[in-house]
């Protein structure tokens, strides 16, 4: 069997017919269906787990993301030793079109997580390990919300870890304030998952207060949304150089980017967002590599400012 793999996989760009990500119309053709995507979202899990992969990435809004994973638990009862974490916070409204002109909608309110809780538990049941806040950002107020704390404090207590996903400029902010929460004299928010790659890495000195502080930290979006993957690659001056030094170390430019995360002493896990057996190997593959001192302070070269980093993803379109 496999050793354990800090390569986590989420199911955001496998569990529903569009998204952001580059190449999908390469990936996944007209196989968009919702079965189609089930069986698809099924062999990668076991393909991923036969590599190694012990934690799940889902959420309330990734489609049918819940589903497809609880609907895999059910065909592999056998399987007892995968972490899963999930996020509320968003609502998946796509109606699986691929034009739809709204996929999703963001809810940070009590109310929200009253009505979404129960719809994770009611597919994942007691395999749900984390529960993240989807997107939080100090705008929404979840932050500040006593109440919707003291709601996410019972779950803590009832054994599901609390935590949170950021995006954004300014998730440095969010991660730190979020530190500072706590409901009955212990931290309420003690899981964080944080973009973070080689084109955006502002948030990496608040994970690395949040992991000091015994907080696991889970880096989302190590290639970009595709900037950082083989046919992804942009005109951006970081891709390029990106591309350029992967091709010089006779690697996929995926794997430059996935290395470059895996190297931060304070990830847990990098999540993968493979569609395809090939790119979950290509993924994975980047755990053993081992990026020279030389190759890592030239990666570190790469980041654009987050504003830029950030305007750039909120225009790509779904696909």
């Amino acid at each position: 069997m496999a050793a354990e793999s800090r390569v986590g996989l989420g199911l955001a760009a496998l569990a529903r017919p569009a998204y952001i990500n580059s190449g999908r119309e390469h990936d996944l053709g007209e196989q968009r269906d919702v079965e189609q995507l089930r069986m698809r979202s099924i062999t990668v899990l076991d393909e991923a787990y036969a590599a190694g992969v012990r934690y799940l990435d889902v959420a309330r809004s990734y489609g049918r993301a819940e589903e497809f994973l609880a609907d895999w638990l059910a065909r592999r009862p056998e399987i007892d030793d995968v972490t899963i974490g999930s996020k509320w916070g968003y609502r998946y409204v796509g109606e699986w079109r691929m034009d739809a002109s709204v996929h999703e909608v963001k809810d940070h309110s009590l109310a929200a997580f009253t009505e979404q809780y129960p719809l994770t538990r009611k597919l994942l049941g007691e395999r749900l390990d984390i529960y993240h806040v989807h997107s939080a950002t100090l705008e929404t107020g979840v932050l500040d919300d006593a109440a919707l704390h003291r709601a996410l404090a019972q779950l803590r207590d009832s054994g599901v870890r609390i935590g949170l996903s950021t995006s954004g400029p300014r998730q440095s902010d969010t991660v730190r304030r979020a530190l500072d929460v706590e409901v009955g004299g212990q931290p309420l928010f003690t899981s964080v998952q944080s973009t973070w790659n080689v084109l955006e890495t502002s948030v990496g000195a608040a994970l690395a207060e949040a992991a000091d502080a015994g907080a696991l930290v889970i880096v989302k979006e190590p290639v970009a949304n595709g900037r950082l993957a083989p046919g992804g690659v942009d005109d951006s001056p970081g891709s390029r150089r990106a591309a350029e030094l992967a091709e010089d170390l006779g690697i996929g430019v995926d794997q430059l980017a996935i290395a470059a995360a895996l190297a931060q002493p304070w990830a847990w896990r990098v999540l993968s967002g493979a569609v395809t057996s090939a790119q979950l190997d290509s993924n994975i593959g980047a755990e053993p590599l081992a990026l020279s001192t030389d190759t890592l302070a030239a990666v570190a070269d790469l980041a654009e400012p987050p504003e830029a980093y950030w305007s750039t993803r909120s225009h790509r379109t779904w696909s």
